[in-house]
């Protein structure tokens, strides 16, 4: 599907005119004629943290007083909202951040209303035994402070709504100021459909002029009970400094390793699939490739085939001093804002090469020194490095990953191999032979999320995530066995 600058500001423009203006400056919400009368809230929309929580919080205390079929019609409803709207809200992201592809802004929003898990994760245990019975549940926490990136902002709002409301619970999101117009905007959207057939405005809150100062308001706000982080590390650290409990998904610099025995063909297309995916915006995609030598120049053949362009030594040298620069007092490595999350087109024109816009991915050989190895670099350039063999390949994946422990891959078929690096690394999320993506259940098995908590153990969340265990015990009482 090909999108362009034209279309996309149409379809922003109509989906304007027909949703009517946005919040005002003054914390009032201007609602469409057909919308529930203003007595009724807000809508989710606020501009200040002790608004936002407060609002949160009777709209929490609303879904505990309610049953279990609410919360499954309340994610339907954000569910049928996702899936029905996604390219009018995929379009607005796209054109509101300016980072990724348009396809790809409009596929994760409707993959995530099919697939982000619901009530149906909740767990209860029973143990039953001569002193009676005890069961344990899961509970809700209550408010929720959420923190959303850039890269991914009306997405993570909404697998993360899915996820904490089928936990019993209402959120409170202080957006990527770059993504707040189309986070205030899906908010909007879901509770107004919540309030119009469930009767509970504002369980999803947005900050709709986020700042550094309403983040810190809302960490040290006393009726949050939890935090949850999808960002840098900065933020991180802020969550983890707060005095609460904190879900933190870090940084990561996915390495991929190829040994002698992969099926290159298949690695070249798993690895044009998933570095590509939205442009190399997503945190487990496809970073950097340790290549061991005896295959290595056949894996460039490969890459080649699959429709990849390879840039040579002084291409790759003209790239990188536009999307490399430098930050902080020690002049460290970052990728350069302008190019992040570019069409690979963009980033060949600035290596001086013509490609067609249909390109997916730029790649080339690099020595493991080069900064597109060490950098979270987040566009579709892959670097590719010579290593000995697969125990070099490995040692040079753990180094560049950092010890985020976030994502590596794997392209092999030999198992001692895939277990070498499985235990070496340690990373949250381990793919063989698939793209980075089959990890969270695009192509492999299992749940949909975009909050990958590895700083703080979680993992993939999921409902069980955002609730805390709770223990009832009946003594001596009915084992009627």
């Amino acid at each position: 599907m090909q999108f362009d600058e034209n279309l996309i500001r149409n379809v922003v423009s109509q989906v304007l005119a027909e949703v009517g203006p946005m919040p005002t400056t003054d914390g009032r919400v201007a609602l469409r004629p057909d919308s529930a009368p203003a007595s009724a809230g807000q809508h989710g929309i606020f501009y200040d943290a002790e608004s936002a929580v407060a609002a949160a919080r009777e709209a929490f205390e609303q879904l505990r007083r309610g049953t279990m079929e609410d919360r499954k019609q309340i994610i339907e409803i954000i569910r049928r909202i996702s899936i029905a709207q996604c390219e009018e809200l995929g379009l607005m992201e796209m054109d509101e951040t300016q980072v990724g592809r348009p396809e790809h802004k409009i596929e994760k929003l409707r993959t995530l209303g099919e697939r982000s898990p619901g009530v149906e994760m909740l767990e209860t245990k029973a143990f039953s035994g001569d002193h009676g019975l005890a069961i344990i549940e899961r509970a809700p926490f209550g408010v929720i402070a959420a923190i959303t990136p850039v890269t991914h902002s009306l997405p993570t709002i909404t697998g993360n709504a899915v996820s904490m409301i089928a936990g019993g619970n209402a959120v409170v999101v202080n957006p990527h100021p770059s993504g707040k117009r189309v986070a205030a905007e899906g908010v909007r959207r879901f509770n107004e459909a919540i309030y119009r057939e469930v009767g509970i405005d504002n369980l999803i809150c947005v900050i709709a002029e986020p700042t550094l100062e309403s983040a810190d308001a809302l960490f040290k706000h006393r009726d949050v009970a939890l935090i949850c982080v999808t960002g840098g590390p900065a933020v991180g650290r802020a969550a983890l400094n707060s005095g609460k409990r904190a879900i933190v998904a870090g940084p990561g610099n996915p390495p991929v390793v190829i040994d002698e025995t992969a099926d290159l063909d298949n690695a070249a297309r798993c690895i044009i699939q998933g570095a590509s995916y939205d442009n190399n915006l997503l945190c487990i995609a496809e970073k950097e490739v340790f290549v061991v030598e005896s295959v290595f120049d056949a894996m460039m053949e490969a890459m080649r085939r699959a429709g990849a362009v390879q840039l040579n030594a002084a291409q790759i040298d003209a790239l990188t001093a536009k999307a490399i620069t430098t930050a902080g007092d020690d002049h460290h490595h970052v990728a350069a804002k302008e190019l992040i999350g570019k069409n690979a087109s963009v980033l060949a024109a600035a290596a001086g090469v013509q490609v067609p816009d249909s390109t997916e991915l730029v790649f080339g050989e690099t020595d493991e020194n080069h900064p597109f190895v060490s950098v979270e670099q987040m566009m579709p350039f892959v670097p590719f490095v010579r290593a000995r063999d697969v125990d070099h390949a490995i040692a040079l994946a753990k180094h560049y990953e950092h010890g985020f422990r976030h994502t590596a891959i794997i392209h092999s078929r030999n198992v001692r191999n895939m277990t070498k690096m499985g235990r070496e690394l340690d990373t949250t999320l381990y793919i063989k032979n698939g793209p980075s993506m089959a990890s969270l259940g695009l192509g492999g098995e299992g749940y949909l999320s975009f909050s990958i908590a590895g700083p703080t153990g979680e993992g993939v969340t999921n409902p069980n995530t955002f609730t805390r265990e709770r223990r009832c015990s009946m003594i001596d009482e009915l084992r009627v066995i």
